[in-house]
C-alpha cells in the first residue's frame, strides 16, 4: 500500500484484466559454417537479405581449403552462400550467421596483409578477418586543405590573428602564399600544431624537434598553413569502403575520442577497461571496417607517420607540396596478399570456444540469441560417404547441432543428408540419431550456380529453413511445413518415387519429391524421434512456440505474493493466450474446454511448494496433427439401398 501522510486527494492506477502474452517469433534462423569473409568471434548480427549476407560474409565464389593429406587445394562451393540464397528465396526473413574458420597454423592465420614502405616500415595493413576475400587493394591519398590562417586587416582590429578550424596535433604544411614574396626558408615544411591550453596560443613544432614557430609571427598574406590529412579507400573486398580526411597524428582527438586514421582502422575489440585502448572497443566498427592498420613501429606523432608515406613512394612529398598535383600523384596503392580460406573446419570449430575476453565462436555464439528458433549447418555433410572422408566429423557436427537445439529447448535443428547418398546410406545415417528437436531431409537440391552457370547440388537445409519461415508467416507454426513448393529448385539429386518414400518416411527421413504438374515439393514433416508423441515437426515446433511465449509472457509473476490472486491472474493470462490459439485453428476441439485446460491452485501445489517459493501451473493442450495420410473410402451404392 502507498503511504498517505498528509490529507489530500490521491489518484492511483490499477488494472482489471489479465496481462497479455505475445507469441514469440518462430522464423528466425541461425546458420553456422565457413564463409569467404566475415567475423569469427563478434556477436552475430541479424541479416535480412542476401545482399546483407554478401556485404558481411562474402559472395558466391568458391572456398579453397588446404588438403593436409597431400597439400593440395580443394575447391568447395560456398554452401553457406547457397543456403542463405535459398533461405531468403523461400520466405526467410531474419538470419544469424556464425562463421567457422580453421587456420593453416598458429603463425598463418589466413589474414591478407602488406607493409607500407617495406619490411622496415612502422605501418602494417591487414584484412580484419581471414580469408581469400581479403586479398584486396588499399589506396592511401594524402591531401591538404585551405589555409587556416586568418587574413587579418590591420585597419580592422576586430578579427584576432590566428588559425581558423585548426585542431590540437593536426599535421600542417607551411608554405608560400601564391603570388607573394617568399617566406623565410626555415618556415617551409611540415609541422605538428600544438595549442597551449592556458593561453590558447598556437605553435608549430618540426621533426626532428627544433625551434617551434609561434603562429602569431606568421603573416597570412605571405604564408599559408594547411592541414594535411589522409583518405583511405578499400576495394574490391566484399564491399567498397572509404574514409576521407582523417588526421595523421596517433594522439589526435575530437572531443575526448581518438579520431586519427590509426584509430579509424584499429582492431576495435580491445578491453574497454584498458586505459591504452581508450575509444577502441567498438564491435560495430569492427564489423563494418574491413581492414586493420597496425602501428608496428611505435610511431608517436603525425610527422613520423607522414615520413612513412614519403618513404613508401618516391616523389610523394614533392607532389604534396605541388598545388597542381592530381589525386593520383598523391596516392599510394597497396595490395594485400597471402589471405587464405584455411583448412576445412572440423567439429571442434563448430562447437566453438570462449576466450579470456568472453568472445565466443561457433555454436556458443547462438546461445546468447534468444530469438533463434531454427539452426542448421549447411554443407557440413559434404563428402559424408567418401572413404576416409569427412563422415566422422560430419557425424559429430550433427550431434552438436542436436545437442544445441535440445539445450536451448525452443529450437529445432534442420539436418542435411550427405551428398550423393543412396537410400540405404541415408537410412544408416538416420539410425545414428534420435531427437524430437531435429529433422533430417533428403536428398540434396539441384540448382543453377550463378557463378559457373552450371547445375550443381546444394544441401537442403537452406531451402527447408526458408519453407519453415514461409509456412509460419502464411499459415502458422501449427501447420506442418510440408507439401510446399521448393523455390529455386531445378530438381533433386535423386528422383524418389512413392515406394522409395514408403521406406524412408516411417524412419523420419523427410523427402523432396517431384510431382508432374505440381513441381518440386517438400513431402515430409517428421522429426527423427522414436517417441510417437513427438513424431511431427509442427507439433515439436508448436510446443516450443507455446512454451517460449508463456515463459516470456509470465515473467512479471516472479516474486509476486504467491497466493490466490496471483494464481487467478496467471490462469487468466494463459487461458486468454490459448483461447486465441484455439480460435486461430491451432488446437483441436469444437469448444475451448476440449482444446486446453489451465490449472493453478491448491491442487497443483503442496504446502512444501509454497514454502519453497514455487508456483506450479498445469497446462494441457490438444495440438492439431497433420493429415499425413488422406484416406477416402469409396464403395458402390444404389439409390434404393439404405446406409
Amino acid at each position: 500500500m502507498p503511504e498517505y501522510l498528509a490529507p489530500g486527494m490521491f489518484v492511483e492506477e490499477t488494472y482489471f484484466r489479465a496481462k497479455p502474452i505475445e507469441g514469440v517469433s518462430t522464423t528466425t534462423t541461425g546458420f553456422i559454417g565457413p564463409t569467404r569473409y566475415g567475423p569469427l568471434d563478434l556477436e552475430p548480427e541479424i541479416v535480412t537479405s542476401l545482399a546483407e549476407f554478401e556485404h558481411i560474409y562474402g559472395g558466391r565464389e568458391r572456398l579453397h581449403f588446404l588438403n593436409t593429406v597431400d597439400d593440395s587445394v580443394d575447391e568447395v562451393h560456398d554452401y553457406m552462400w547457397h543456403a542463405a540464397c535459398a533461405y531468403f528465396a523461400n520466405g526467410g526473413k531474419r538470419l544469424y550467421v556464425s562463421r567457422v574458420y580453421t587456420p593453416l597454423s598458429i603463425a598463418n592465420t589466413g589474414h591478407s596483409s602488406a607493409v607500407l614502405g617495406g619490411a622496415s616500415s612502422g605501418l602494417k595493413v591487414r584484412a580484419r578477418f581471414p580469408g581469400r576475400a581479403g586479398n584486396a587493394r588499399v589506396v592511401f591519398t594524402l591531401g591538404v586543405g585551405q589555409s587556416v590562417l586568418i587574413n587579418a586587416n590591420p585597419a580592422d582590429p576586430s578579427p584576432a590573428p590566428g588559425p581558423r578550424g585548426l585542431r590540437h596535433r593536426d599535421v600542417v604544411m607551411i608554405s608560400d602564399a601564391a603570388g607573394t614574396p617568399h617566406s623565410p626558408p626555415a618556415r617551409r615544411g611540415f609541422y605538428i600544431a600544438l595549442r597551449d591550453e592556458q593561453t590558447g596560443d598556437w605553435r608549430f613544432t618540426p621533426r626532428p624537434p627544433g625551434a617551434a614557430i609561434d603562429c602569431n609571427t606568421l603573416d597570412p598574406r605571405v604564408t599559408t598553413v594547411r592541414v594535411v590529412t589522409v583518405s583511405v579507400s578499400i576495394e574490391p573486398f566484399t564491399f567498397a569502403h572509404s574514409e576521407i580526411d582523417l588526421p595523421l597524428d596517433p594522439g589526435h582527438l575530437r572531443g575526448e575520442m581518438p579520431d586519427s586514421f590509426l584509430d579509424a582502422f584499429a582492431d576495435h575489440r580491445r578491453d574497454p577497461n584498458d586505459p591504452a585502448a581508450k575509444g577502441m572497443a567498438n564491435p560495430g566498427r569492427a564489423r563494418t571496417i574491413p581492414i586493420v592498420i597496425e602501428n608496428t613501429g611505435g610511431l608517436t606523432d603525425g610527422l613520423a607517420v607522414l615520413d612513412q608515406f614519403f618513404a613508401a613512394q618516391v616523389g610523394l612529398r614533392e607532389s604534396l607540396e605541388d598545388p597542381g598535383s592530381t589525386t593520383a600523384d598523391r596516392s599510394i596503392s597497396l595490395v594485400l596478399t597471402a589471405g587464405n580460406d584455411g583448412m576445412r573446419p572440423q567439429a571442434a570449430a563448430y562447437e566453438g570456444t570462449v576466450d579470456a575476453d568472453h568472445r565466443k565462436t561457433g555454436l556458443l555464439q547462438f546461445e546468447d540469441r534468444d530469438d533463434i528458433s531454427i539452426v542448421a549447418a549447411p554443407g557440413s555433410t559434404f563428402r559424408y560417404e567418401e572413404a576416409g572422408g569427412f563422415g566422422p566429423q560430419a557425424q559429430r557436427i550433427v550431434r552438436q547441432l542436436i545437442n544445441h537445439a535440445q539445450k536451448m529447448r525452443y529450437r529445432i535443428a534442420v539436418l542435411d543428408s550427405g551428398d550423393n547418398q543412396t537410400i540405404d546410406q541415408v537410412r544408416v545415417m538416420r539410425a545414428q540419431f534420435d531427437s524430437s528437436h531435429a529433422a533430417l531431409y533428403y536428398p540434396w537440391v539441384r540448382v543453377l550456380d550463378p557463378l559457373t552457370r552450371r547445375e550443381i547440388f546444394v544441401p537442403p537445409s537452406g531451402f527447408v529453413a526458408g519453407i519453415y519461415a514461409r509456412n509460419d508467416i502464411e499459415r502458422g507454426v501449427h501447420k506442418a511445413p510440408a507439401n510446399e513448393v521448393v523455390r529455386l529448385a531445378l530438381g533433386f539429386e535423386r528422383l524418389l518415387n512413392k515406394a522409395q518414400q514408403e521406406v524412408l518416411n516411417p524412419e523420419g527421413i523427410n523427402c523432396f519429391r517431384f510431382f508432374e504438374g505440381r513441381g518440386n515439393r517438400l513431402w515430409g514433416a517428421r522429426t527423427i524421434s522414436s517417441d510417437p508423441e513427438w513424431k511431427y515437426v509442427n507439433v515439436r515446433r508448436y510446443f516450443a512456440y507455446l512454451e517460449h511465449s508463456i515463459d516470456k509472457g509470465t515473467q512479471w509473476a516472479v516474486f509476486e505474493p504467491n497466493g490466490d490472486p496471483l494464481w487467478a491472474n496467471v490462469r487468466r493470462t494463459i487461458e486468454d493466450f490459448l483461447l486465441n490459439e484455439w480460435q486461430g485453428g491451432a488446437l483441436l476441439g469444437d469448444k475451448p474446454e476440449k482444446a486446453f485446460f489451465v490449472r493453478c491452485d491448491r491442487s497443483t501445489m503442496t504446502q512444501n511448494d509454497l514454502d519453497n517459493g514455487r508456483l506450479i501451473c498445469l497446462i494441457g493442450v490438444a495440438p492439431v496433427k497433420p493429415a499425413e495420410f488422406a484416406i477416402f473410402r469409396i464403395g458402390q451404392w444404389t439409390a434404393d439401398r439404405k446406409v
